[in-house]
């Protein structure tokens, strides 16, 4: 039988750290569930933006990694990793400061956010694999998709990646799963800087997972 491991926890106090830095205590589980609804806010907020045709659209940020951490029990610290910082800014820190307002409603707390651009998100496991996601909700071949994104991967700078698809692909009756991969993914050495993403796609004819790892150096 196949154990599984997700690579980031695999590689934690190694190559890679934690989402969250704190001291909960007797609060442990009030923190981790707060936590957890911060992240979600954060994630599923839409913006409004106007493209260049004057048309309004909503977009979503791009947001990757959201780190959290505690000064005090009255203070939260929000790290915001987002391949479009220009939109969680919003004009003169609009939106960005609507954002801390939400939080603070959300937590009870005084929040602080710092935002944070992602400087290739061709290599951003988690983004790389909303693109693919949003490929294949647009009805493109689910080849098509995987092989563009881990062309711009590898263009990039990145040493390797697979992409995993699971599900009713192309609309067949019986699901199955298909993955490709470039380069090299060192899954079981502890110091190679592997990114793990993992989203789904909602197609006409059901639910597809995605599945996403990028090789990017050694610590």
């Amino acid at each position: 039988m196949g154990q599984k491991v997700h690579p980031r926890g695999f590689r934690l106090g190694v190559s890679e750290d934690w989402q969250a830095n704190w001291f909960g205590g007797k609060n442990y589980s009030d923190y981790l569930i707060e936590d957890e609804k911060i992240r979600k806010l954060i994630r599923n907020k839409r913006y409004r933006i106007k493209t260049k045709r004057g048309q309004i659209i909503d977009s979503d940020a791009a947001v990757d990694e959201v780190y959290i951490e505690r000064p005090s029990a009255s203070k939260v610290k929000i790290s915001i990793y987002t391949a479009k910082p220009g939109i969680v800014i919003g004009k003169k820190g609009s939106e960005v400061q609507a954002l801390r307002e939400q939080l603070e409603k959300l937590t009870g707390k005084q929040c602080f956010v710092n935002i944070k651009e992602i400087k290739t998100p061709e290599t951003d496991a988690l983004l790389v694999a909303e693109n693919v996601a949003a490929m294949l909700e647009k009805r493109t071949s689910h080849k098509r998709a995987m092989k563009r994104v881990m062309r711009n991967a590898m263009k990039s700078g990145a040493r390797g990646i697979k992409v995993m698809v699971a599900g009713r692909l192309g609309g067949a009756e019986i699901a199955r799963v298909e993955w490709y991969r470039e380069g090299r993914i060192p899954l079981q050495t502890l110091k190679a800087k592997i990114d793990y993403g993992y989203t789904v796609a909602n197609t006409k004819s059901g639910v597809i997972g995605v599945k996403v790892w990028v090789y990017t150096s050694d610590k």
